[in-house]
């Protein structure tokens, strides 16, 4: 049980972590509605993942993995923020990916 829901909790928080950065746009003066948008894609992106996870484990273990490699690649300058973002992405796919194993057998 624990490890079916453990990836999930883990991806949403992992929403709401990314979301929290789109608060930034608040502080300065002028439209908020494209710039919040924007801030709050990487946040919708995850949240796709999680959605496709959700009944199939092996395609949230496939996307998280993606987006854990795809972002390493993005920031490869800047490897504090590669293990905040990535190490957690690389996390919840390796748990996705137990838990589709769990389930097979």
């Amino acid at each position: 049980m624990i490890l079916l829901w453990t990836p999930r909790l883990l991806g949403l928080l992992m929403v709401a972590f990314l979301a929290v950065f789109a608060l930034d746009v608040f502080d300065g003066d002028g439209p908020v509605i494209i710039p919040l948008l924007m801030h709050l894609l990487p946040a919708a992106i995850v949240g796709l993942a999680v959605a496709g996870g959700w009944r199939h484990p092996a395609v949230g273990a496939v996307a998280f993995a993606a987006l854990a490699i795809g972002y390493a690649f993005m920031a490869g300058g800047r490897p504090d923020w590669v293990a905040v973002i990535s190490g957690p992405l690389a996390l919840t796919a390796v748990l996705f990916w137990v838990s589709a194993a769990r389930a097979k057998s």
